[in-house]
C-alpha cells in the first residue's frame, strides 16, 4: 500500500484543489485499484469536494458523516483513540469510511474517504499532552504516531493507495500523517514565501538547517529515526497557479527560478530525501485553472467530467472554454503520470 501526502506548511498553494483533481484522475486511470483518501485538515475542504462541492450539498453531506454513530471522520477515530489512550481499541475501520460516489456520481467508485473534521483542532492539545507524558517503557509520541498506522494496518487488505490531504501546519495530527506517508507532493506558488516554505518544510520533516542545536534531539526527524521509522521522501514539487502570460523575463519566472535552485541544492546535498535524482523528474509547472477550476470545484467535479460550454453557477452563468479545459486535464495527467 503506497501512501502519498499533499502538504506544504504554507497555505494558499492550491494543495487541496490539486489533491482533489489528481486523486480523482488517478483513481479513474486505475479502476482496478482501491484508493483511500484521508482528509487530515480541520477545514475538511477535500471532503466537501468529494461529497459534492457547493452546488451538490457537499457541506451538508459532510455534516451527516460528522453526526453519524460512530462519528465517521478522522476526528471520530482519534476520539476513540483518546479514550483508549495507549491501547488499541476494538474497532472496524469500515465504520469510519464514506463512499463519495454514492452522493456524488462524478467521483470514481474505487475511492473511499475518511472525512476531515474540525475536531482535530480540539484534539490537538490532548494529543500533544499525551505525547509528552512519561510512561515507563512506552514511547508515547510514537504510540500516537501509530494511531494512524494501526488504522491502515486494518485497511491494508482493502486498499492499494492512500492519499492524505494535510493542513498547512505542523500540528501533531499533521505529524501523524507524515509519519505514515511514503511520498510527499509539495505544491508551491510563484512567490518568495513559497521559496521559504520549501526550506521550512525540509527543516520540519528532515531536521535540515535547524536554527539552533536545541531542536536537534526532539524534532520530528530525530524522533522518527530513533524509533527506526522511515521518513517520507519528496516525490514531486508542483509549481502551481502559474499565470499563462508568464514569460522568461517576468517576476514570476525569477521567483520560480529561485525555488528551483533551492530544490536543486537540497537534492544535491540530501539525495536520500528524494525519490528522484534529476530535477526534471520531480518538478512540474501547473497553470492557473481559472474559470474551469471555479466551475469544477463548485460542483465537486473532476476535470474529466466537466463539459465545455455554458454552466449555471449559483450567481451567474459562466462559460467553460474547451481549450482551457483540455489544458487543465493534460496538466493533471502529468501529475498522475508521475505517481
Amino acid at each position: 500500500m503506497l501512501k502519498y501526502a499533499f502538504w506544504n506548511n504554507k497555505g494558499g498553494t492550491g494543495k487541496t484543489s490539486l489533491a482533489f483533481q489528481t486523486i480523482c484522475q488517478f483513481a479513474r486511470a486505475n479502476l482496478d485499484k482501491r484508493v483511500l483518501v484521508i482528509d487530515m485538515c480541520p477545514q475538511a475542504n477535500l471532503s466537501e469536494l468529494l461529497l459534492g462541492g457547493l452546488t451538490k450539498g457537499g457541506s451538508q453531506q459532510l455534516m451527516l458523516r460528522q453526526g453519524a454513530l460512530p462519528r465517521a471522520t478522522i476526528g471520530g477515530y482519534f476520539q476513540t483513540r483518546l479514550t483508549a489512550v495507549m491501547s488499541k481499541p476494538a474497532f472496524s475501520f469500515d465504520d469510519y469510511l464514506t463512499e463519495p460516489f454514492r452522493v456524488n456520481g462524478a467521483i470514481p467508485k474505487n475511492i473511499s474517504l475518511l472525512c476531515g473534521d474540525p475536531l482535530l483542532e480540539l484534539q490537538s492539545n490532548s494529543m500533544s499532552t499525551l505525547a509528552s507524558t512519561n510512561i515507563a517503557g512506552v514511547n508515547t509520541w510514537i504510540a500516537i504516531m501509530d494511531w494512524l498506522k494501526e488504522f491502515l494496518e486494518d485497511a491494508n487488505a482493502e486498499f492499494d493507495y492512500v492519499f492524505f490531504d494535510l493542513n498547512p501546519s505542523f500540528s501533531i495530527y499533521t505529524q501523524v500523517a507524515l509519519a505514515n506517508a511514503d511520498r510527499l507532493i509539495i505544491p508551491t506558488m510563484a512567490d518568495d514565501s513559497s521559496r521559504r516554505a520549501v526550506q521550512n518544510a525540509f527543516s520540519l520533516v528532515f531536521g535540515i538547517k535547524l536554527p539552533s542545536p536545541i531542536y536537534s534531539e526532539h524534532n520530528f526527524s530525530s524522533r522518527m529515526l530513533a524509533a527506526k521509522r522511515a521518513l517520507p521522501k519528496v516525490h514531486l514539487v508542483v509549481q502551481n497557479r502559474i499565470t499563462q502570460y508568464m514569460g522568461p523575463a517576468s517576476a514570476y519566472s525569477a521567483v520560480l527560478s529561485q525555488i528551483t535552485e533551492a530544490i536543486k541544492s537540497l537534492l544535491h546535498t540530501y539525495p536520500q530525501y528524494f525519490t528522484f535524482s534529476e530535477l526534471k523528474d520531480g518538478i512540474l509547472d501547473i497553470r492557473d485553472f481559472q474559470t474551469t477550476g471555479v466551475v469544477a470545484f463548485a460542483r465537486g467535479c473532476p476535470f474529466d467530467r466537466v463539459l465545455p460550454g455554458y454552466v449555471q453557477m449559483p450567481n451567474k452563468r459562466v462559460r467553460v472554454n474547451r481549450a482551457q479545459l483540455d489544458t487543465c486535464r493534460n496538466e493533471i495527467m502529468e501529475i498522475v503520470d508521475t505517481i
